[in-house]
């Protein structure tokens, strides 16, 4: 996803300044512009360090390594199950396809890396039985569950979470691959919720449309990986961390006001909206349910200049975060106008 559109003006600076400098270097040394975007990270959030990948799947893969890793040397090398929710998605490897909670994501790839379960989403009481039973290292959430429906977490549930995991000795990995870098109208989606991850994930919108993904470590688990513990070859980019740079640098309060200001905007616009079922999500990540099949609408948006995606019967808006409001406005009409033929 690029936050700020395509050929964004200050990204493309930021990425050719650096092109003339240096476009890779080995993994043995640091770089100003990967120095300078894990220090802006932890600033923004409270975590202590930072490990670059490419990828939201590898930014999960790193989260799980490092929960494992913590497990292994603070409770014991049995505490290794990593609990997540029904209807969730963290990647396409081997391991984070493991953790999605949809069966149907599974089906053609057994066997999966063990050691993962899911509880549903929004049901305290069955997370809590469950961790009492399965000896975890860490549970692995999305406050906004993307790929299953755009459906965000209720509020108590991950306030609950949290406080049991803090209380059990669990780790917290929030998964932020779609709902980061001011998707939801905050920076990360946890911070809607009054909660602090012991782990976080992040890739997409980070890059501006250029490969990066980030785990950030908090404090309970900042010095869990050592050196040779976890590696990757252009995790860590000059080029994709000075457009990172560029664009996290800009997500700022007023950014974020004017976000859910949009959103507003759309679930207005949508509720109760002739032959629409219902409105989902948080921010700029949007799910409209139509009467009609989803794939239909999205084929006749096209048809009329709007782009829009599916996530499983709904149509998912993510639009760049700087959208003018009089353009957002028009699609949203266009979009309203095709579900109501």
């Amino acid at each position: 996803m690029t936050s700020f559109g395509v050929a964004d003006e200050i990204w493309q600076q930021a990425v050719i300044a650096q092109l003339g400098k240096v476009q890779h270097t080995s993994n043995l040394y640091y770089t100003s512009p990967d120095a300078q975007l894990a220090k802006l990270l932890c600033e923004k959030t409270g975590m202590k360090k930072v490990f670059f990948s490419n990828s939201g799947a590898e930014s999960n893969e790193c989260a799980i390594k490092a929960a494992r890793k913590w497990a292994a040397e603070n409770k014991g090398a049995e505490y290794s199950t990593i609990i997540t929710l029904v209807n969730s998605f963290h990647g396409r490897t081997v391991s984070t396809l493991a953790a999605t909670g949809q069966d149907h994501f599974h089906q053609l790839f057994q066997p999966l890396t063990p050691g993962f379960v899911h509880t549903p989403a929004n049901d305290l009481a069955a997370f809590e039985a469950l961790a009492g039973t399965c000896k975890p290292a860490a549970v692995m959430i999305e406050c906004v569950q993307g790929e299953g429906g755009v459906m965000a977490l209720e509020q108590d549930f991950v306030r609950g979470l949290a406080e049991y995991a803090k209380k059990e000795n669990i780790l917290l990995i929030v998964d932020e691959v779609q709902t980061g870098n001011g998707r939801t109208g905050a920076l990360y989606s946890y911070m809607n919720y009054g909660v602090q991850p012991d782990i976080v994930s992040t890739a997409k919108g980070l890059g501006g449309g250029l490969p990066l993904g980030a785990t950030l470590l908090g404090e309970k688990v900042e010095n869990t990986l050592g050196p040779g513990d976890h590696g990757s070859t252009f995790g860590g980019n000059p080029v994709c961390c000075a457009g990172a740079l560029s664009i996290l640098e800009r997500l700022n309060d007023d950014l974020m006001a004017d976000v859910r200001a949009k959103s507003k905007l759309a679930f207005e616009m949508f509720q109760n909206a002739p032959g629409v079922e219902s409105v989902s999500g948080m921010g700029l990540m949007i799910g409209i349910k139509p009467v009609k099949p989803a794939r239909e609408v999205v084929l006749k948006c096209i048809e009329r200049g709007v782009l829009c995606l599916t996530a499983k019967n709904k149509v998912r808006l993510l639009p760049a975060l700087n959208i003018p409001t009089e353009t957002f406005q028009k699609a949203l009409e266009i979009l309203r106008e095709v579900c109501a033929e």
